[in-house]
C-alpha cells in the first residue's frame, strides 16, 4: 500500500505551485490536484519533478491519499469556485477532516462556510497568506482563523513553511475563530494600500518640489531605510528608483500611471463604513487608485484646467527632514486606523484578537513589514485595552515631534497644486481626533431641522435627546 501524504493542495496557480514547493522543501509530503490536468502534468514533470509531491487526476483518489485527519488546502480564486470545491470535498471527507481556504476570500464568506461545515463535523480554516509569489515559495506570513482543534492539526506544517522574524519566531499563528484570519489579512491589505500611497506622494513631492534626480531619491530612501522608516516598501522603492531602461531613462518614468487593485483595500473601506470606523487614510489610498485609473479623462482635464506654477523649495536639507517626519507620522496614522478596524471587527464578531501578536505576524514575509511593528506589540502589552495607537506614549511622541513638519509639507504641496490625498487625510484625521469640539453640532442641528432626528445637549446628560421646531424663530428666554 502506498504511504499517505501530509497534505493535499487544490489549485496550481502561481501561489499554489510555490506553496507546494515550500511545503515539500520543509520535509512534508503532498498530493496535488487541478481541474486542468495538463497543469498537473506540467508541474510534476517540471518544478515538482522528483519531489515528495504526488499527482492526482481524480478528487476521490486525491482525498484518499491523505493522512488523517485529512487536510486539504484550496488555492483557487475567491468566490463561487471555493464554494464549489467545498461542496465536493464535503462529500469525500469525514468528521474531523479539515478544509483550508488559502485564497483572499471575504471574511463573511469564511464565517458562513465555517458554520455550515461545523454542522457536518468538518473543520474549516481561513488561512490568509501574505507575501505574494516570493513569500509563498520562501516563507509567507500566515494569519489563521478557524476552530482551535483544526489549528492544532495544521500548526506544525504552517509554522514550518512561514517566514521567520529576526528573532526566529514564525510569522504564523492562530488569530481567532472562523473568519478572523481573513479579516486580519483584509486590514493588513488596507494598511498596505495606505503605506504605498503615502510613499508615492512623497516621491511626487521629491520630484516636483525638490527637483531631485532618481539617483538622489534612491539615496534618500536608502538613508531613511536605515532609520525609523526601515521597512520593506521603503527598501523596494529605493531599488525601483535606481533602475534605468536601456536608454538610461529611469524605468519608473515609463510606467503608465494607472494603479491596479485586487479589491482588498476596497473591502477594508466598505467594512469600515459598515462598522462606522474612520478609515480615512486607507479609503483615500483606494480612491487615489480609482482616480489614477481614469487616465484618459485626466488627460482631457489637464488640457482644460491649470494649476499653480510649482516653485521649488530651496532648502532641500530642511525640507527632506520635514518630509521624513511627515511620512513617519502619516504611517503611524495608517496603522492606527487599521487597528481601529481590527478592534471593531473583534467586537462585531466576538473574536478575542491579540493585537500585539498580530503586529508580530507582520514582521516577516509580508509587504508591510517594518521596524516599528515591535513597538505596536509593546503598546498593547502595556495596555491591552488601548483605544488608539496614537494614545501610546511612543506613538504620541512621534506625532507631536512631526506636527510642525507635517503641516509645512502638506501646506507646501497644496500651495503648489501637488495632490497629497493620503498625507493630507492623515493630518486631517489627527486634527479631528485631537479636537475636544468638532462642528458636528451644526450637522445635528441641520438633521433635526429637516428630519426631526433630534440632538443631545452639552448642558444635559448623554442619552437625553431634544427636538426643536427651527422654523418658529428664535426662542426667547
Amino acid at each position: 500500500m502506498m504511504e499517505h501524504v501530509d497534505i493535499g493542495l487544490i489549485g496550481l496557480g502561481v501561489m499554489g505551485e510555490n506553496l507546494l514547493l515550500n511545503i515539500e522543501s520543509r520535509g512534508f509530503s503532498a498530493a496535488v490536484y487541478n481541474r486542468t490536468h495538463s497543469k498537473v502534468d506540467s508541474f510534476v514533470q517540471g518544478r515538482g519533478k522528483e519531489k515528495r509531491i504526488r499527482a492526482f487526476y481524480d478528487p476521490a483518489a486525491f482525498t484518499a491519499a491523505l493522512k488523517r485527519p485529512r487536510k486539504v488546502l484550496i488555492m483557487v480564486r475567491a468566490g463561487q469556485g471555493v464554494d464549489d470545491w467545498i461542496a465536493q470535498l464535503a462529500e469525500l471527507l469525514e468528521p474531523g477532516d479539515i478544509i483550508i481556504d488559502g485564497g483572499n476570500s471575504h471574511y463573511r464568506d469564511t464565517i458562513r462556510r465555517a458554520a455550515a461545515l461545523e454542522e457536518r463535523g468538518l473543520g474549516y480554516i481561513g488561512a490568509a497568506f501574505c507575501g505574494g509569489e516570493a513569500g509563498a515559495l520562501t516563507g509567507p506570513a500566515i494569519m489563521v482563523g478557524g476552530p482551535a482543534p483544526s489549528w492544532s492539526a495544521v500548526k506544525p506544517l504552517f509554522q514550518a513553511i512561514a517566514a521567520r522574524a529576526e528573532d526566529g519566531a514564525p510569522c504564523c499563528d492562530w488569530v481567532g475563530e472562523n473568519g478572523a484570519g481573513h479579516f486580519v489579512k483584509m486590514v493588513h491589505s488596507g494598511i498596505e494600500y495606505g503605506d504605498m500611497q503615502l510613499i508615492c506622494e512623497v516621491y511626487d513631492i521629491m520630484r516636483l518640489l525638490l527637483g531631485l534626480s532618481h539617483e538622489e531619491m534612491g539615496d534618500v530612501f536608502e538613508e531613511w531605510n536605515r532609520g525609523n522608516l526601515n521597512s520593506y516598501l521603503i527598501e523596494i522603492t529605493r531599488d525601483i528608483l535606481r533602475v534605468k531602461d536601456r536608454d538610461g531613462i529611469p524605468l519608473v518614468e515609463k510606467i503608465l500611471d494607472t494603479a491596479g487593485q485586487k479589491g482588498m483595500g476596497k473591502l477594508a473601506g466598505i467594512t469600515a463604513l459598515e462598522f462606522g470606523v474612520p478609515l480615512t487614510l486607507i479609503a483615500e489610498a483606494v480612491f487615489s487608485r480609482c482616480l489614477s485609473a481614469a487616465k484618459e479623462e485626466r488627460l482631457r482635464s489637464s488640457r482644460i484646467f491649470s494649476g499653480p506654477r510649482v516653485e521649488r523649495v530651496r532648502d532641500r536639507r530642511t525640507f527632506l527632514a520635514d518630509l521624513e517626519k511627515t511620512l513617519y507620522a502619516a504611517k503611524v496614522v495608517s496603522y492606527a486606523q487599521g487597528y481601529l478596524l481590527l478592534r471593531q471587527g473583534a467586537r462585531e464578531h466576538r473574536w478575542n484578537l491579540d493585537y500585539g501578536q498580530i503586529a508580530l505576524l507582520w514582521r516577516g514575509g509580508c509587504v508591510i513589514r517594518s521596524a516599528f511593528l515591535g513597538k505596536i506589540k509593546e503598546a498593547f502589552e502595556k495596555r491591552a485595552d488601548l483605544e488608539n495607537l496614537l494614545l501610546d506614549p511612543f506613538f504620541t511622541r512621534i506625532i507631536e515631534d512631526a506636527q510642525a513638519s507635517w503641516r509645512r509639507v502638506v501646506a507646501e504641496a497644496v500651495r503648489n497644486g501637488i495632490p497629497t490625498a493620503a498625507l493630507s487625510s492623515a493630518l486631517a484625521y489627527f486634527d479631528g481626533y485631537r479636537k475636544e469640539r468638532l462642528p458636528a453640532n451644526l450637522i445635528q442641528a441641520q438633521r433635526d431641522y429637516f428630519g426631526a432626528h433630534s440632538y443631545e445637549r452639552l448642558d444635559k446628560s448623554r442619552g437625553e435627546f431634544f427636538h426643536t421646531n427651527w422654523t418658529e424663530g428664535p426662542i426667547r428666554p
